[in-house]
Parts: C-alpha cells; sequence; structure tokens
C-alpha cells in the first residue's frame, strides 16, 4: 500500500507538504475513510476542587449544575458529572504525587528520591497512562494511525521533571514532557518555525507544492487544503504578533521557590486550544492530553483580581469563606476553558464525516485531588464531554466510592480496546464502569 509519502513523492512535492495532506481522503484507504475517528482529550487543572460549589445535588438526568460548572450550560446535555470516583492507590509519594502520577495510569508509583510535602519519596509512576494506551491501539492499526497518535499540550508547566508536572506515560518510568509553548507546538505540526524571532511561513515554503496538489484532488479534500491553509496563515500572524508584544514580555521576578506564573496564562491556553482542535481537524492525532499547570500548582490568577496562589488558597480550611470563594472563582475560570474546548470542537465539522468533532470526541476532566485543604483523593472533580464514545450524557452520576481504575477502563473499552485491567489488576475487578 502506498503512504502519503510516497503520493508526494509520485506527484514530486516536498515533504513539507505532508502536514497539510493528512486528513486528505484522496490519500486514505477506503476503510479508512469510512471508520469513524474517536478521539480522547484529557484536560487537567489542579489543587482539587470546592465540593459544595461543584457537585450537583441531583442523581440521573435531571440535575442543575453548580456554580463552578454553570459555563457547561450550554453542553449539559452532552456532559457526564460522575461523583465517587477514587484513587484508590497507595504506597509512596505525598497524596500530590500519587494523585499526579496515578491519576491516568492506575498504578503506584516507583520508590524513588522525589520528596513531599508528607510520606515517603516517590518517583515516577509505574505502568503506562490511559491516554498513551489508547494512542498505541489505535496506532497499530492501518485505518486509526495518525502522523503523531498523540499531542500533549500545556500551560505554564514548569521545566523541572518530577512527578508533579508529569501525568502522561509511555509505560513504567517513562513520563511525557508536555509542550507549554505554542510555538514549540506550532513547530512540532509544521516543522518548518527556526524560533521566536525568526518565524518564517511554512505556507511561502510549500505554496506552489499546495497549487499542484489541488489539481489533483477532489472538491471536499481541496475545501479542507484551503481551510487547513488558512488556518495556517492566521495562527502564524498570531504568532508573529505575540511574538513582538506580550507573549515575549519578560517574566516578573518571583519570590524564590514560588512557581512561575504570569498574565499571559489566559491568551496561551485558549492558542494551545485552538492548535489542539486544528490538530483533530487534520487528524495528526485522536489522543490528546492539556494540562493546565501542574498538581501543586501556583498561578496567581491575577486577571480574576486574585493575588494569592492557587496552591496556597487551596490550604485554607472550609471556615475561610473569602479563600473559597476565590476557589471558586478559580475553577469556575478552568471551567471556562473546558466550555471554550468544548465549543471550539462542536462549531467544528467532521471532515469527510457527519456531525462535528464533539460528536466524535471524549474530553475527560480531571484532578489529581479531590479537595486541597485535606488532600484526599476521594471524589475526584472527574467529568466527561462529548460523544465520542457513546456514553449516555447529559447526567449526575454518584459511585459508591470505586476505584477510577474503573473509570479509565470504560475509556479504553469505549474505544474498542476490551481490556480486563488497567493499572493495578486488583482495582479492575468489577470492571469498567456502567456508562451506558
Amino acid at each position: 500500500m502506498k503512504t502519503r509519502r510516497d503520493f508526494l513523492k509520485q506527484l514530486g512535492l516536498a515533504s513539507a507538504a505532508l502536514p497539510f495532506i493528512s486528513n486528505l481522503s484522496a490519500f486514505a484507504t477506503p476503510s479508512a475513510v469510512s471508520s469513524r475517528k474517536q478521539r480522547l482529550v484529557v484536560m487537567f487543572s489542579p489543587n482539587g476542587t470546592v465540593p459544595w460549589d461543584f457537585w450537583p445535588d441531583e442523581e440521573g438526568s435531571d440535575f442543575e449544575l453548580k456554580r463552578i460548572l454553570q459555563p457547561m450550560a450550554e453542553f449539559k446535555d452532552r456532559t457526564l458529572i460522575m461523583k465517587g470516583v477514587c484513587d484508590k492507590l497507595k504506597g509512596d509519594g505525598d497524596r500530590h504525587m500519587r494523585g499526579m502520577g496515578c491519576m491516568l495510569t492506575g498504578i503506584e508509583l516507583f520508590p524513588g528520591n522525589i520528596q513531599g510535602g508528607s510520606d515517603t519519596p516517590a518517583g515516577w509512576a509505574s505502568g503506562i497512562s490511559i491516554d498513551q494506551e489508547v494512542k498505541n491501539f489505535l496506532q497499530a492499526n492501518d485505518n486509526t494511525r495518525t502522523r503523531f497518535g498523540s499531542l500533549e499540550f500545556g500551560v505554564m508547566v514548569p521545566d523541572r521533571a518530577d512527578t508533579w508536572t508529569r501525568m502522561s506515560y509511555t509505560g513504567a518510568n517513562k513520563p511525557v514532557a508536555p509542550i507549554d509553548n505554542p510555538y514549540q507546538m506550532f513547530k512540532k505540526l509544521y516543522g518548518q518555525m527556526k524560533d521566536r524571532q525568526h518565524l518564517t511561513s511554512v505556507l511561502d515554503d510549500v505554496h506552489e507544492d499546495l497549487q499542484r496538489l489541488s489539481k489533483v484532488i477532489g472538491g471536499e479534500d481541496r475545501r479542507l487544503l484551503e481551510e487547513h491553509a488558512d488556518f495556517v496563515r492566521a495562527m502564524e500572524r498570531q504568532l508573529q504578533a505575540g511574538d513582538a508584544s506580550e507573549l515575549n514580555h519578560v517574566v516578573p521576578e518571583m519570590t524564590a521557590g514560588v512557581q512561575e506564573e504570569n498574565d499571559n496564562i489566559p491568551q496561551i491556553t485558549k492558542m494551545q486550544m485552538d492548535l489542539l482542535v486544528n490538530s483533530f481537524v487534520n487528524d495528526f492525532a485522536r489522543s490528546a492530553t492539556f494540562q493546565i499547570t501542574n498538581s501543586v500548582g501556583q498561578p496567581k490568577m491575577n486577571w480574576l483580581g486574585i493575588d494569592e496562589s492557587h496552591h496556597t488558597l487551596s490550604h485554607e480550611p472550609d471556615s475561610n469563606k473569602e479563600a473559597h470563594e476565590k476557589l471558586t472563582q478559580i475553577n469556575t475560570w478552568y471551567c471556562e476553558q473546558l466550555a471554550y474546548l468544548t465549543k471550539r470542537l462542536a462549531e467544528t465539522p467532521e471532515p469527510g464525516g457527519d456531525g462535528s468533532l464533539l460528536d466524535n470526541t471524549v474530553i475527560l476532566w480531571s484532578n489529581e485531588l479531590g479537595q486541597g485543604n485535606n488532600h484526599t483523593l476521594n471524589d475526584i472533580p472527574f467529568v466527561m464531554v462529548g460523544n465520542g464514545l457513546d456514553f449516555e450524557m447529559g447526567r449526575s452520576l454518584k459511585f459508591p466510592n470505586v476505584p477510577h481504575n474503573r473509570m479509565l477502563l470504560s475509556l479504553a473499552h469505549g474505544f474498542g480496546h476490551h481490556l480486563e485491567t488497567f493499572g493495578k489488576p486488583e482495582l479492575c475487578t468489577d470492571g469498567p464502569l456502567d456508562l451506558g
């Protein structure tokens, strides 16, 4: 079978044109064209939630969204809220570490020398994460294989590599670093950007090739090619403008030991989410993670009028109403980012298929803790959005403190990957959660 690169060679086109043809039906097998493109996104925000402003009181399809989840009102019928899903893994590491390292792997951390705020020191997770498991499953099939398989997006993730900053693992002791710079992600996707100061135009390099290509493909493929080229041109302009202004401003000096943060978090989040949606449109990957800061994340959300760090606020007792009002605002802002991503997916038609990207995508919004001040690993605020796995959405579910391994197993099964266990086998004995 001829590959996309074979077609490029036959047409005399440069390899730089490869990103522009990833989703064109002319270069896909008939079975790949007819098969559904299911996708997974895991979005992370840190430090637990405010339970009384998050969990619905009701169970079932007739429920009211609490304040934090109000940004999802437009997509309530496509949302699944799962209370009672718990991280039951024990072992080395403090709860922030275990919450982050075990969140997508469902298995213990290795012993190590990374010392947390309490408990014993620990190392990396001892198994693969669900996003990478799904990636491997899809990449093993010619009809679902994509250029990258998975993409790992970040926003203000610290440069240091430790258990608090990594949630995706290709295997035991193999963490994946997210790309938290949109310039670097743009370079990964398109491969022609030199650096921030000398951004060259991808389209200028391949303009003639794209003109030649448009003459040998059908009308629908030609439309996709033009939309893709328009997006790249617009993103180049945005990156160039950002390079000359706010994105390149000097990071303010911080008190020693406090995590870096700056007021560009909202802009970077939007840029990264736009790149994520575009990567799905062009079938660069069907599994992705989107990590906003890190476990024990310390962003100061000045754009909300909050100058205390998120993690510091999360330690305040329930009796501190002022602190928890700020925490509710912070978590509502995170939900607004989820709503933005959901809306972008919902308004983007499925290329070559029916419906929208959201019809074929499931987003899992995750966290390393249930609540910050008690560091509980019970009632982790897991929320799913989208119809990609055909779960029965539009419900508030209440489980009897079940291991989150069963939820991870449900994700795998939703892709047709019928594993018997995922992560720690003893926590999978009751099988995947029944999500309809």
